[in-house]
């Protein structure tokens, strides 16, 4: 049987994110999460409300949010970490995520995205459609990689900062990067 989680918010970056999920497969194409369903204070795709959140953790061990708003994204998130959810790393199959990137907990990247060598993705996260995030790049929490915006070598973005779509972010070069601090 399969996992289940929730997904909080059911606009348009909600929709993705259970997208996202339901991409999941196991090694005999059966579906990872078996159940993915949202909680939105006013939509009727919802099983329940947002404020809810606490009275489902018996049958969803699994959180994901899927609200552009940085600020809503990050209160969320907290709250069910601090209701003990499980919070999930969501990775479109089509993406590239280099074997020495790392991507924290909270973080979705969507299909064709690119995060390459040594860059850190921090928790809490949105990895857009046809994101490039070049190598040795630190994404700090709680930021929204727009659509189709370039992350150049080396940068450095801010906690919860949103990158529009299409914008491109200037690097600093390989020769800057500084391990510790990811």
């Amino acid at each position: 049987m399969g996992k289940r989680v929730l997904v909080l918010g059911a606009g348009g970056c909600g929709k993705v994110v259970r997208e996202v999920a339901r991409s999941l497969l196991n090694i005999d194409g059966t579906p990872i999460y078996e159940f993915v369903h949202f909680l939105n204070d006013n939509s009727e795709d919802a099983i329940g409300k947002i404020a809810d959140i606490e009275k489902y953790r018996d049958w969803y061990s699994d959180v994901i949010c899927g609200i552009s708003n940085n600020t809503v994204r990050k209160q969320l998130l907290n709250q069910a970490e601090e209701l003990r959810y499980s919070i999930l790393v969501l990775i479109h199959p089509t993406a590239y995520i280099s074997p020495s990137a790392v991507i924290k907990a909270g973080t979705v990247v969507e299909p064709k995205a690119i995060v390459n060598a040594n860059t850190v993705t921090h928790g809490g996260c949105i990895i857009s459609v046809g994101d490039i995030v070049d190598h040795d790049v630190i994404i700090y929490e709680f930021v929204h990689v727009n659509a189709g915006a370039i992350v150049k070598t080396g940068a450095r973005v801010e906690s919860d900062r949103k990158l529009e779509a299409g914008e491109a972010v200037p690097g600093y070069g390989a020769a800057q990067y500084k391990p510790d601090e990811q």
